[in-house]
């Protein structure tokens, strides 16, 4: 991992060297020898690393020898990270001529072109000072690695991954085994109890050690449909260590409700919990239970206990000694998997999509190795995704041989392959890997929200041209196929959450030592207050009650490079005065994301942001939502380094500082769903972002310079834009000069809203008309939301022409009376109309057939309307009476659906039965709508017989 640190710090440094010498800036003098001397140390220790990272896990003195080098690293990267800060604060703000004045010419003869101010030498002797020490210390560093007489490694360039195109996630849920242990759990779930003492509520524990796969089968029986029908209610909640009551309340009431949970008091969880069951027979798996103490479990046993025949409990644990004490009536053991079934789930795995030849020519290796598996089938299935990736007989001989299996045994067997697949992962991923340590166990992790976090701390280094986001898909992708990564949620097919296994979350704890800290404080006496160190802790996520049990041994850590605060409660007092001293202390921080539990009667949680906020000259990550900001201080925009800022919800921030301009390295700013009601102009100057999620088009306030719509003009890398604010436009010929359609050929991601309209202004059907057939989109984008628009029958010409559009919404767009042909868009998945009160009749026309009055002929009619159309929701319709389409001709409508929503349409008197009748449809909801909820009831048995088929059916 430290060549993940090494690597990037030597181009770093070559680059800043040759950028300050093409910037005719010169270094204070004698600095350009610590930088050349910086830099042999740098590459005489990259060429022992690879025998340094294998050796540490046998060799204690190695293993120290290499955290002194990482923290150094680390040192060095705050120190040109200054260095870099610098240069970018001259080029963005100029010279200060005042203080340039002043400069004595002795001075200035180190520095020949700019002359720079007092403060810019001062700042470059700093930086001067601070890499002369560094020097020193690597001095020593480097002299030590003598005693180790290391292996030297000739290849000392970076190691770029190699990307796996090819591959693809094997589905979990399809790999046998456990079949005994599956149908024994669900015989025990389903049946009633023989003792009279449970036939209340019964307790049923699932035993095993470390990765034998009690959550998978758990899930597994959870999910069978007989089960699925043996309860009314059922309940899953990860307890994992610390057993924290309250969280655990909350989370039932949750799955119970499907919502999130308002009550912050015990006894009201209880109670609450109590009410919801009264009468059901409910199933509630409480996954990876530690608690030992009965007192803690009491409360929930006796809330949960009711005259309900035969509810169930069941409990997956470690420890026999938490089956007995939870009083568990059955306790089903799970053992290693039998070898056969082993060597089947591994070769499963590392045999995806190999030959015959190759099957046949590594399947004795094969089973030797599975034989070192000791029947774990995490284990197995570790080894198996790392061996997916090797070719050759040799490759798999030297991972039966390694030396690795001989290490002490961690979690009975776990270690020796997890030790092997982490190794074996490329330098600049393993970093990746390890700081997903930083989330407790079972957290559901976001696919971007990670990446972006990765991005944060530097561990995605690309060349120019090259994207950061994608080269942290590539590495995702590296680690979820090497099985680092598990129970995904997908978006047409695309990972969008994941969660780790909790032995690898306690691989990860191991591997980075102390380095991430996940903390969860409910009050004074809790040790973890006190828990920080000074160095040795980089990232920490803190999960914080009340904010006057915030532990202050944190502003010991002054390395730390990640921090994020959740907190729980509604009162907090004492955060204001917090934040400030963070902000002093900590100023090493890379990412910062203050987030909170939002509740309806929710009291001030952070209505300002700190002046402070100016000295974390480090930081790329900034996430601030669901804030009470009114504004951002003009400080903030100092933070040159700064990557994504995303004040998301913060629905008091009415304007942006007008110095906004400065953060040239924005790429992400995240701003739906706030006041702000106008861009300033500096915001033009920002051409590095991708994603602007609401670009609102204002009226100028006090003579302030703000943004038109042909001011976007200027940020042509825009991947996702919601353009707010449309009804102020006067001009369509701003419009027509923007030229989306040639210019943005990043876009994929696109919104307009129609909203900012006054009374006096520009709000005519016409000219909205007018400006959305001005501002058509690129030939590529994939997502369009159209809202507030009030044309009135005619839709802009170019929608049919989006070819490659997956998404479409259309929302709040009152004067529509009938839906544009979108049966003609061949890559249509999903389809949310909403709010169109003059619409009465959705006929043809939405297919793109006819006339909409069934007057077509059947030349006119396409082969297939909404070909790969999945789902399709319409909502708060209430001037809708009629959904039909008249068919003639050898037409076939939405092949693919999946999905139906429709809510509040209370004038709706059908749903054409074709539709309903399709085989394809899982899920048909039906909300608010009177006429229909009586139509489609059980008991009208003909109508009811034409959507029974579906596996889903929700109608209220």
């Amino acid at each position: 991992m430290v060549d993940a640190i090494i690597s990037p710090l030597l181009e770093q440094l070559i680059s800043m060297v040759v950028q300050e010498a093409s910037e005719r800036v010169r270094l204070v003098t004698g600095v350009e020898g610590e930088v050349k001397k910086l830099t042999s140390n740098l590459r005489a220790i990259q060429a022992v690393l690879v025998d340094a990272e294998q050796r540490q896990m046998n060799e204690e003195t190695v293993r120290l020898w290499l955290h002194h080098l990482k923290y150094a690293s680390y040192d060095m990267e705050d120190v040109l990270d200054e260095w870099n800060t610098a240069r970018l604060k001259l080029q963005i703000e100029g010279v200060d001529h005042d203080e340039s004045a002043l400069v004595p010419k002795k001075v200035c003869s180190f520095f020949p072109a700019p002359c720079f101010g007092f403060k810019q030498v001062f700042l470059r002797c700093d930086i001067a000072l601070k890499i002369k020490e560094i020097n020193q210390n690597l001095d020593e560093i480097t002299k030590q690695k003598e005693m180790f007489n290391f292996n030297v490694n000739l290849t000392t360039s970076f190691e770029k991954p190699k990307r796996i195109a090819a591959t693809s996630l094997i589905d979990e849920s399809e790999i046998s085994g456990r079949a005994v242990e599956k149908n024994t759990l669900i015989s025990r779930l389903v049946s009633e109890s023989s003792s009279r003492e449970q036939k209340g509520l019964q307790i049923i524990s699932l035993l095993g050690m470390g990765g034998v796969g009690k959550t998978t089968l758990a899930q597994l029986a959870y999910n069978n449909d007989e089960v699925k029908r043996s309860f009314d209610i059922r309940m899953w909640v990860c307890v994992s260590d610390p057993f924290d009551e309250i969280r655990i309340a909350r989370a039932i009431i949750e799955a119970l409700e499907n919502k999130p949970c308002k009550l912050v008091e015990f006894q009201s969880l209880l109670t609450n919990i109590q009410k919801i069951i009264e009468g059901k027979k409910f199933l509630l798996v409480l996954d990876d239970m530690w608690n030992e103490d009965y007192s803690k479990w009491e409360p929930f046993y006796h809330c949960l206990k009711n005259d309900s025949h035969c509810s169930k409990i069941l409990i997956t644990t470690r420890k026999e000694t938490v089956a007995h004490i939870m009083k568990s009536a059955d306790i089903i053991s799970i053992k290693q998997l039998a070898e056969e079934e082993c060597w089947l789930l591994f070769r499963r795995i590392a045999f995806f999509g190999r030959s015959k030849e190759e099957y046949d020519k590594l399947e004795e290796v094969g089973r030797k190795i599975v034989s070192k598996c000791n029947g774990l089938p995490l284990a197995a299935k570790t080894i198996g995704s790392l061996l997916r990736f090797k070719k050759t007989e040799e490759e798999w001989q030297r991972i039966l041989y390694s030396d690795m299996w001989k290490v002490e045994e961690l979690n009975k067997g776990l270690l020796a392959p997890l030790l092997l697949s982490y190794n074996d992962l490329p330098s600049a991923v393993k970093p990746c890997f390890l700081y997903c340590a930083v989330f407790p166990k079972d957290y559901l992790m976001k696919k971007n929200e990670l990446i972006r976090l990765w991005m944060s701390q530097g561990y995605l280094s690309v060349a120019q041209g090259e994207e950061m986001e994608n080269l942290g898909e590539e590495y995702f992708h590296i680690l979820a196929t090497r099985s680092f990564f598990q129970e995904f949620l997908k978006f047409r097919d695309n990972i969008v959450c994941c969660k780790m296994h909790d032995i690898i979350h306690d691989f990860a704890q191991f591997m980075c030592k102390k380095e991430c800290s996940t903390i969860e404080i409910n009050d004074c006496d809790d040790p973890l207050v006190d828990s920080f160190e000074e160095k040795t802790c980089l990232h920490a996520m803190l999960t914080i009650r009340e904010m006057n049990l915030f532990p202050i041994s944190i502003y010991k850590a002054k390395k730390l490079r990640s921090l994020v605060i959740n907190h729980r409660n509604k009162e907090n007092p004492s955060f204001i005065n917090v934040l400030p001293k963070i902000f002093d202390e900590l100023t090493s921080l890379r990412a910062v994301v203050i987030t909170c539990q939002m509740f309806e009667d929710c009291g001030v949680f952070m209505n300002e942001i700190p002046r402070g906020i100016g000295k974390l000259i480090h930081l790329r990550y900034l996430n601030l939502s669901n804030q009470l900001i009114e504004e951002l201080p003009e400080v903030l925009c100092e933070l040159y380094n700064l990557q994504l800022l995303d004040v998301s919800r913060c629905l008091n921030l009415k304007e942006l500082p007008q110095g906004i301009g400065k953060l040239i390295n924005l790429t992400h700013f995240i701003n739906p769903y706030t006041g702000l009601q106008y861009m300033p102009i500096g915001i033009t100057r920002l051409t590095s972002l991708r994603i602007l999620k609401k670009f609102a088009i204002g009226v100028s306030v006090n003579g302030r310079q703000i943004c038109n719509l042909e001011s976007l003009k200027h940020l042509k890398l825009l991947e996702e834009c919601g353009i707010h604010g449309l009804g102020n436009v006067s001009d369509v010929g701003e419009a027509k000069r923007l030229e989306l359609h040639k210019s943005f050929k990043n876009l994929r991601v696109l919104g307009f809203c129609f909203d900012q309209l006054d009374e006096q202004g520009w709000s005519k059907k016409e000219d909205h008309e007018e400006l959305l057939e001005a501002l058509q989109p690129p030939p590529n984008l994939k997502e369009l939301e159209i809202s507030n628009y009030k044309g009135n029958t005619v839709w802009p010409s170019w929608m049919i022409s989006l070819n490659n559009l997956r998404d479409l919404s259309l929302k709040t767009c009152i004067n529509c009376k009938h839906l544009p042909p979108l049966g003609k868009l061949p890559s249509l998945e999903e389809v949310v109309i909403r709010w169109m009160p003059s619409l009465k009749r959705v006929g043809n026309e939405i297919l793109g057939t006819g006339s909409g009055h069934g007057s077509s002929s059947s030349s006119s009619l396409s082969a297939i309307a909404f070909p790969k159309l999945k789902k399709f929701s319409i909502s708060w319709l209430r001037g809708l009476e009629e959904w039909d389409f008249e068919i003639t001709g050898n037409i076939e409508i939405m092949p693919c659906l999946h999905y139906l929503d429709i809510t509040t349409c209370s004038q709706l008197k059908s749903v054409p039965d074709h539709i309903l009748q399709k085989t394809t449809l899982r899920s048909l909801r039906i909300i608010g709508c009177n006429i229909l909820r009586e139509r489609y009831r059980k008991e009208a048995e003909q109508d009811w017989a034409k959507i029974s088929h579906i596996p889903e059916i929700r109608i209220h």
